[in-house]
């Protein structure tokens, strides 16, 4: 009777200690897996958003700078999934502006996404500003795309500036979402790196504090193409140094 009497009671001691270390390993195992989730949810926010989470977002920072420059024409912001088909330009006739995800993918954040939209702003702006209902004025815009592309690159500065953005996300956004030709002497556009040329030049003249207080000058993006642009920034060193007045012909 002993015997059967010690053999259970080693049952139920094996039973509560096997119970104790299930329930600690269990509680183990819950944190885990909620540690897993909460880095999981960390790197994936951005994939997480809705589509119209992503549309209001893109408007909101497109009224931004709307409302921030007094911009006082009708514009629309739409954002197009990547499953949509890429159509024609809309923001000249239909004064619309349409931002896939092909485009946005290239935006780190906020600051890129409005130097995005601050282009396409000027551009569908420009639109309105002539006779006929703004036709003259496009028409022009569509005749002369090298001349009135870097006029909008530089609007665009300004307009970033006046919204509270830093100027430099533009040069960053481009150098990583515009391709380089090899050569733009018969192209209707310009050089990329003839175009952030222009804009690191507009910026070091007119807003040189963003340049002496640098936050992207630890950025990838920016310190390559600090490293790409180093003939055409000694192009403009020579003419700030020489008091030239002239058009430097970058690369």
């Amino acid at each position: 009777m002993k015997k059967i009497f010690l053999a259970l009671t080693i049952v139920l001691l094996s039973l509560s200690i096997f119970q104790a270390y299930a329930e600690e390993n269990i509680d183990t195992l819950k944190k885990e897996i909620n540690k897993e989730e909460a880095i999981y949810d960390e790197n994936t926010s951005t994939k997480m958003m809705t589509d119209r989470e992503i549309q209001n977002h893109i408007t909101q920072i497109g009224y931004k700078l709307l409302n921030a420059n007094k911009v006082d024409v009708r514009m629309a912001f739409v954002y197009k999934g990547k499953d949509k088909k890429i159509k024609r330009d809309t923001t000249l006739n239909k004064r619309q502006i349409v931002v896939y995800d092909s485009t946005l993918n290239f935006a780190k954040d906020d600051a890129e996404i409005a130097a995005y939209l601050a282009r396409l702003i000027c551009r569908t702006a420009e639109s309105y500003n002539s006779i006929f209902n703004g036709k003259l004025s496009s028409l022009q815009v569509k005749s002369a795309p090298k001349k009135y592309e870097i006029f909008f690159d530089k609007r665009a500065v300004d307009f970033l500036v006046v919204a509270g953005y830093n100027p430099l996300a533009l040069i960053t956004f481009l150098h990583k979402s515009a391709p380089q030709k090899r050569f733009d002497k018969i192209s209707a556009h310009n050089l990329t790196s003839k175009r952030l040329a222009y804009i690191y030049e507009y910026i070091y003249k007119k807003y040189p504090s963003f340049l002496l207080n640098n936050e992207y000058i630890n950025d990838e993006t920016y310190q390559h193409y600090l490293l790409s642009s180093i003939e055409n920034r000694r192009k403009l060193y020579k003419k700030i140094s020489t008091k030239y007045k002239g058009k430097v012909d970058y690369e």
